[in-house]
């Protein structure tokens, strides 16, 4: 679709610009050639054809103050002729698409095929019909209807695989719209600030059209391309276009140019919109890639794994970006995002060991029924192969190899990614409602392991409701709002000043929505706190706004995470300068040389009285968790006009005019939530900006430090001293020693965030490897957001750049809300384990059923088209019905699971072959004495054709008379007694059971031939409901067995570290390793195992020395071998197996190696030693004495 619009577009603009040329007074063509200009160019460019911006602004008929009037007829005009702010998204894919990417499923396959020769050779007469000597099977009762009904079979596994196709596709279809309404919600959410009819106002983005002035601010994504017009102190980050990642300095005289999807990091002010939709730099970078449809297509596929089929991610323009720099973040962020889903992992390598189990058996089958028919006719019988008889034989043939086929497809769990994607788009689905927009599928299920949340303080763990309650003004410190009267004329004139001009002009206090209810903030909330304050104090901040509009203002340092505080100069009617400042008030009290006293008038200030203030005001307001500002002001002469480039210098001297203490109140539900996540394993750290007295208060308030408890609060400062080393490097074990008590960091900059997250991730401390959520609103958390194993943005305060970033965006800006978020984590784990149980009984079953009854009987008791029901109720039903389980409080009562636990636990374990012990047992007996019991015709050993036995259908119907109840019993898996707990709570599962119950009565008593069933008799009929209920009795015999008692059970699907990302799936994102780098890469292994070989050597050693365990030294050997065997097999990049084998706790080999040579841990010196060692092979320098040998 790209293509084709974007052709018509222009077109079509093409013959609008011819007529409307003369209503503006520069066309679409002009306008899209100068904003592929930069820098100097530009301006010059400006300047010689529309003489200033002020020129180009009466072009485009709009004012650079009032902006557009914004009637109707006028934007529609705009439209029409310089376009819409919207780029088509990629169409999405049909469904006969989505149907044939089904059907590349191998196992679908070869029962395609199957089925079409079994048709094939049933319409096939063939001549020696009627041969007697064409083998002994082919005789027996056959009636005329019967032998042309043998194209029942193939038809029926055609009509089940379309079944399943369909399912799969209607799916995946139903997903990508979800998305599609995801997205769309999110595009029609996104809102920019213009400027029409000298009105602010907020629009949606697509609304925005040429000529429009819009508001730039920190933390946009701008939405359009558009010429800088007036503003301070803008950067912006370009990488998104350019892949340069340094910021860029915006200036109407110098670079004016701004680029859509490109990222404000500092500053504010305004532009001139000059191109939208299609025409901008991201819309023409997003048109060539549409041009390229099909390589687009493929690419996608990558994308579409990745980051769930959004066509779109944040908003319109973001897909252009993904186009271009964005690229090369989603390269290096794909294999963060991949390794992410311990999930996936688990279940990739599960399936593949459920597969290669299932296509061995199927194998055996087919081989030995081949086997035995032909020594049974050709020995045995001593029959001749005639030409006349080769269809028959060929039609037994491929009789087998339907039967073995069938083992395999009941074997195989295909049903496995069916139940993780309803599990996940169910919990997804459920999250929007519990305020979680979740971006990125896999980041819900990793949330349910998180051991670590690193949060924000202001607007997640508080209300973000500032307001200020203490000052200390006049030498005087007041512990609620002084009364007007108390504070001198001329520090009341200078402190609203102060406060008006130095805040940006977007913040105002609103009177509220609601009769008597609290007056609304918007914008900045800490300048809208100090406006408050402004106002309580009776006085009013617009006229002095409207004195000293934002055009007039001389100069403005904008505030940001370097500086904590922000300054703004104007020029006073005498031509000197005042500079008002305000900011964090230790790191602003530090410039002041003089504060106001009672009567208003300056006096001196020094270190002395600074260090006394601190004492006495600044810290009692931070113990009660305030945040304290200090607004400061100071003039300049007018001649010589100071260096204004010149921060330092400029910013000293200040005068102090006053300090408060702003309030921002505990969220009333945080304590709760973060006692529940303390419960559930979860430690809660606490990153701010603020002062460390006022973190800490707030962060006993919100229970996540105990007074009396061994724990950490730490200032930026201090955290960086002590993870660096005298040359001022990072250092991981350094790291180690602070994060596990580490509870509050507070005055942090965002790359002490970023070191952080980074470090507890790395720590190889814990046998875990920690998993991390992290919450974050400013532009510069982004680093942090994308390292973390789950960020999560704040849907109201965040940037855009922090959405960008994020896996969920927390719509309510709330704390509770991420807990809720764990429980739906933990619980699409345990979906995906009930599945799993339930699963694994079945197949257990099936197979073994297919298999023993095959050989012996040559014949499987269950026939295909069966187990293909069978296969739908387990896998399709099963998945449906047990993935949708509402989460339920005592979830957050356990530990999280962590990355090296199996998804196959001992319990369940004992669970799936307990039932299956008790399956097996009935099915034989009513398989080989069933006949006796209900005094019937025997069904073994029927003849080719023959018709359905009641027998056979008696076997077939206990058999999921079975799986019904064991769905029951599938619902718990710690063991729990009650298995009905909650089952009404989730009214999918009971109409599944029931509706499962109604199809199979049908099946049984009308299915007939293509179902190979014959109807049964009532008694008949509860015989088998009897011995299914016998299931749920004989669960709770399984649940009196101690699972301590079992050591010899073997748990399934753990993920060790080296297997953490599927080796596929690497692969497809690394180009192509060349010969030497596949060299190099053995290298590194031989030298691996040289290094175990002498460690061991050196472990024995010391242990004869030290005469302690030589078995532990022994046993260390033997699992070395066994972890040496497993680098072998790594096909992925060498680095990243071998740094995650370095890192990582649970390969014995390589933690051995990383405890005793401890500088293997620090990745510098790591790689030199690497190169070191293999250039010298002499033993390591690794000191033994004094470490035990380690089992």
């Amino acid at each position: 679709m790209g293509d084709m619009t974007n052709s018509d577009f222009y077109s079509k603009n093409q013959r609008n610009e011819a007529n409307h040329a003369g209503e503006f007074g520069c066309t679409l063509q002009e306008l899209r050639s100068l904003m592929e200009l930069r820098g100097t160019e530009a301006v010059v460019k400006i300047k010689e054809t529309y003489g200033e911006t002020e020129g180009l602004c009466r072009h485009l008929k709009t004012s650079p103050t009032e902006g557009l009037a914004g009637t109707a007829a006028d934007l529609e005009k705009r439209k029409l002729i310089f376009g819409k702010n919207f780029i088509p998204p990629k169409k999405p894919k049909t469904f006969i698409q989505l149907v044939w990417e089904a059907l590349q499923d191998v196992t679908l396959i070869i029962l395609e095929i199957a089925a079409i020769i079994s048709l094939g050779l049933s319409f096939y007469q063939p001549p020696g019909e009627g041969n007697e000597g064409c083998g002994t099977a082919t005789g027996g009762a056959e009636d005329e209807g019967e032998a042309e009904a043998g194209w029942i079979e193939g038809a029926a596994i055609l009509l089940s695989v379309i079944c399943v196709v369909l399912v799969t596709a209607f799916n995946d279809w139903s997903k990508e719209k979800q998305f599609r309404g995801l997205q769309s919600r999110i595009e029609q959410e996104q809102k920019f600030t213009v400027v029409r009819g000298g009105q602010v106002i907020q629009i949606p983005v697509a609304e925005i059209v040429v000529g429009d002035i819009a508001q730039v601010k920190y933390g946009d994504l701008l939405p359009a391309d558009g010429i800088f017009i007036q503003g301070n102190d803008l950067k912006i980050d370009e990488s998104s276009l350019t892949g340069e990642s340094d910021q860029v300095r915006k200036s109407v005289d110098k670079d004016p140019m701004l680029l859509s999807g490109t990222h404000v990091m500092e500053g504010s002010g305004r532009m001139l919109v000059t191109a939208v939709g299609v025409n901008s730099q991201t819309g023409i970078i997003f048109t060539l890639l549409g041009a390229g449809g099909e390589e687009e297509e493929k690419k996608d596929k990558k994308a579409k794994q990745q980051d769930g089929a959004a066509a779109m991610e944040m908003q319109p323009l973001k897909s252009a970006e993904g186009g271009e720099g964005d690229d090369k973040d989603k390269k290096k962020s794909n294999m963060h995002k991949k390794e992410k889903s311990v999930l996936q992992g688990k279940l990739t390598k599960l399936a593949v060991q459920i597969g290669k189990a299932g296509l061995v058996m199927s194998a055996i089958t087919v081989i030995i029924l081949v086997l035995y028919f032909a020594i049974d006719t050709f020995v045995v019988n001593k029959k001749q192969w005639l030409p006349e008889c080769t269809p028959v034989y060929v039609q037994y043939f491929v009789k087998f190899f339907i039967i073995g086929v069938t083992v395999l497809v009941v074997a195989v769990p295909e049903g496995l990614p069916l139940a993780v994607t309803i599990s996940l788009a169910y919990s997804v689905k459920k999250m929007m409602k519990d305020n979680n927009l979740v971006r990125h599928l896999d980041a819900c299920e990793t949330m349910g392991n998180a051991t670590a949340i690193c949060s924000d303080k202001t607007g997640t763990l508080t209300t973000n409701r500032m307001t200020v309650v203490q000052a200390y003004v006049g030498d005087v410190h007041y512990k609620e709002i002084p009364e007007p009267d108390s504070i001198p004329a001329k520090t009341m004139e200078l402190l609203v000043n102060a406060i008006a001009i130095n805040s940006a002009y977007t913040t105002k206090i609103l009177p509220p929505e609601k009769e008597g209810g609290l007056p609304r903030q918007v914008g900045n909330k800490t300048e809208c706190g100090l406006l408050g304050f402004v106002l309580d104090l009776k006085q009013d901040y617009e006229p002095v706004r409207s004195l000293i509009p934002e055009e007039k203002l001389y100069k403005v340092y904008t505030f940001n995470s370097v500086r904590k505080s922000m300054s703004t100069v104007i020029k006073l009617p005498d031509g000197s300068f005042r500079m008002y400042s305000k900011g964090a008030s230790e790191i602003v009290l530090k410039k002041c040389s003089r504060i106001l006293n009672a009567a208003g008038e300056p006096r001196i200030f020094r270190p002395r009285d600074r260090d006394e203030m601190v004492k006495k005001v600044i810290e009692p307001m931070a113990c009660d968790g305030l945040r304290t500002i200090c607004v400061a002001f100071r003039d300049f002469p007018s001649s010589p006009e100071p260096d204004w480039d010149n921060e330092n210098d400029i910013l000293s001297d200040l005068t102090c005019i006053c300090v408060v203490g702003i309030e921002d109140p505990v969220r009333p539900e945080v304590p709760e939530a973060i006692r529940k996540c303390q419960r559930a394993g979860i430690t809660v750290r606490m990153v701010t900006g603020d002062n460390i007295n006022t973190a800490r208060a707030i962060a006993i308030k919100c229970g996540i430090i105990h007074p009396g408890e061994d724990f950490l609060c730490l200032e930026g400062k201090e955290f960086n001293r002590r993870i660096r080393n005298e040359k001022g490097e990072i250092e991981q074990e350094r790291i180690d020693k602070i994060w596990p008590k580490l509870r509050v960091l507070a005055r942090s900059s965002p790359t002490d965030k970023h070191t952080l997250v980074k470090g507890i991730i790395d720590s190889t401390q814990v046998e875990q490897r920690q998993v991390v959520a992290v919450t974050g609103d400013g532009t510069n958390d982004g680093p942090a957001l994308k390292k973390a194993d789950v960020g999560f943005a704040m849907g109201i305060a965040g940037t855009d750049v922090a959405k960008e970033a994020s896996d969920i965006i927390l719509t309510d800006d709330n704390f509770s809300s991420i807990v809720k978020a764990v429980m739906w984590g933990r619980n699409v784990y345990d979906s995906i384990s009930k599945f799993l149980q339930f699963q694994l009984t079945v197949n257990i079953v099936a197979v073994i059923v297919a298999f023993t009854g095959a050989c012996i009987t040559q014949d499987s008791p269950l026939k295909a088209v069966q187990m293909l029901w069978v296969n739908l109720i387990m896998d399709t039903f099963a998945s449906l019905a047990l993935a949708t389980e509402p989460p339920s409080e005592s979830l957050l009562l356990r530990k999280p699971y962590g990355r090296n636990k199996p998804l196959i636990s001992r319990t369940m374990m004992k669970n799936i072959l307990g039932h299956a012990v008790y399956q097996l047992t009935l099915i034989f007996t009513l398989l080989f004495v069933g006949e006796k019991m209900f005094k019937i015709d025997s069904g073994r050993n029927a003849p080719l054709h023959s018709p359905p036995s009641e027998h056979y259908t008696i076997i077939f119907n206990t058999f999921v008379m079975m799986q019904l109840f064991n769905e029951i019993n599938a619902r718990k898996i710690h063991g729990e007694r009650n298995v009905f707990d909650g089952i009404f709570r989730n009214p999918i599962f009971c109409t599944i059971v029931l509706g499962t119950f109604a199809i199979q009565i049908v099946i049984v008593q009308f299915g007939g031939k293509p179902f190979s069933c014959s109807p049964l008799q009532l008694d008949q009929w509860m015989w088998c409901v009897f011995i299914g209920l016998g299931e749920l009795v004989w669960g709770q015999v399984i649940a009196t067995i101690p699972t301590s008692r079992l050591k010899f059970l073997k748990e399934a699907g753990r993920l060790t570290e080296k297997e953490e990302v599927p080796e596929e799936e690497l692969n497809e994102d690394v180009e192509e390793i060349d010969h030497a780098e596949r060299e190099l890469r053995r290298g590194q292994i031989l030298w691996f195992r040289g290094l175990n070989r002498i460690q061991t050597q050196i472990e024995v050693v010391n242990t004869f020395k030290s005469g302690t365990s030589f078995q532990g030294a022994l046993r260390r050997q033997s699992s070395v071998t066994s972890q040496t065997q497993d680098v072998t097999n790594i096909s992925s990049p060498s680095h990243v197996s071998l740094s995650n084998a370095l890192s990582s706790p649970t390969s014995t080999s390589a933690a051995a190696a990383g405890r005793e040579c401890e500088f293997l841990l620090h990745p510098t010196l790591r790689d030199a030693n690497l190169a070191r060692v293999a250039a010298d092979p002499a033993p390591l320098p690794c000191s033994h004495s004094s470490q035990p040998p380690i089992p």
